[in-house]
């Protein structure tokens, strides 16, 4: 061992563990082979460093044997740097400097990420199989009444089907099955990769036949070995009654088919219900709203009121102005449920802007009688 590690790090032998964590991530930023003017075996003494002085025990017996290090690993006491420990240590200090907020931007994840792709040939920030999108989704207007009743609608939808030719398995007719050459039908290949923490075998899907462990003579020359073809077909839906705007269907079974056929996704309906201009809704609840005359609030009576099928006679107390009145299920039925909501309907006052002679002498008398 030819360098002093407190040197490798620029600090001092009596050094806080934060003080060497600081000059640690330091150098780390400025050497990594990532970066412009970095150094890999630079920083490889860097890491060695830090792994021996930020843990106690090594740093106690390297302050012990000092440049005959080598000593003490012979003798048991370092078990060296492909000690699993070390990588965990390593990993750690990783996780806790991504998790310092104020040295965020001097060594981001990115570095990170880097370092496992120089580790194992992979990136930690992405994932290393592409997820098959199977579900489609796609939105559809309504009319408010049809929301509140239901309906059955007709959708347009461009989707993945099992391809005729081929049933779905991806084969020409009539080829063969032949088992992979490159995984040997294990469908999973192995890497050996070396860093200097030691040795790494990593595992991947096979490239060839993607996990399979066999692969076709020759492929579908309808679908290109797929197993699914793309088409656009119109399919029938049933709208619930009670569904409100900004709600979701899920269509089971009505997404794109898996490649070689192997399930389907399904179809998420995102609802839209336009306005009406008369109703509004809250719930299950509809609310409306109704004028009346002076004379009807004054003497009462009975006024027709809008319903969602049609007009109902609602009795009005003598002496009604600005009141509510709840008409009962003649709300929304509920989703998924028993029974409905119900219909509040506000009574409001119509006052006239303008009034003929007539009108104006009734009403001074009325004055007059105090009312």
């Amino acid at each position: 061992m030819s360098e002093d590690y407190y040197e490798i790090l620029g600090v001092k032998k009596d050094a806080s563990k934060d003080e060497i964590k600081k000059a640690y991530w330091r150098l780390a930023q400025k050497h990594h082979p990532d970066k412009s003017g970095g150094e890999a075996e630079k920083f490889k003494k860097i890491n060695e460093a830090y792994q021996i002085l930020s843990d106690e025990e090594k740093r106690a017996q390297y302050d012990q044997f000092g440049q005959t290090f080598e000593k003490a690993q012979a003798q048991g006491g370092f078990s060296g740097f492909e000690n699993f420990r070390d990588w965990a240590s390593f990993m750690e200090a990783m996780r806790e400097r991504q998790e310092t907020e104020t040295q965020r931007e001097e060594f981001g994840f990115g570095d990170l990420g880097s370092i496992f792709e120089d580790f194992f040939g992979f990136s930690s920030s992405s994932p290393r199989t592409k997820r098959e999108k199977i579900d489609i989704e796609k939105e559809i207007s309504i009319d408010f009444q049809e929301a509140v009743f239901g309906k059955e609608a007709e959708i347009e939808i461009e989707r993945f089907i099992v391809c005729s030719d081929c049933q779905g398995n991806g084969r020409e007719p009539g080829s063969s099955l032949l088992t992979c050459d490159i995984c040997k039908g294990k469908g999973v290949v192995f890497k050996i990769s070396q860093t200097f923490f030691g040795s790494f075998r990593t595992t991947t899907t096979c490239p060839k036949c993607q996990g399979e462990g066999r692969i076709f003579e020759k492929r579908c020359k309808n679908c290109e070995g797929e197993g699914k073809i793309k088409k656009r077909e119109t399919i029938r839906v049933k709208i619930p009654a009670g569904i409100d705007d900004g709600g979701t269907l899920r269509i089971i079974g009505q997404g794109h088919v898996r490649k070689r056929g192997k399930g389907k996704g399904d179809l998420y309906l995102h609802v839209r219900v336009k306005p009406h201009k008369y109703f509004t809704r809250k719930g299950d609840d509809i609310y409306s709203q109704e004028e009346i005359s002076i004379s009807q609030a004054a003497l009462g009576g009975k006024v027709k009121i809008k319903t969602l099928e049609g007009e109902v006679w609602l009795k009005i107390p003598q002496g009604t102005s600005d009141q509510e009145f709840r008409l009962k299920n003649k709300g929304v039925p509920r989703l998924n449920g028993f029974g409905r909501g119900d219909e509040m309907v506000r009574i409001k006052v119509k006052i006239p802007k303008s009034l003929t002679r007539e009108q104006k002498r009734l009403l001074e008398e009325l004055k007059e009688e105090g009312l």
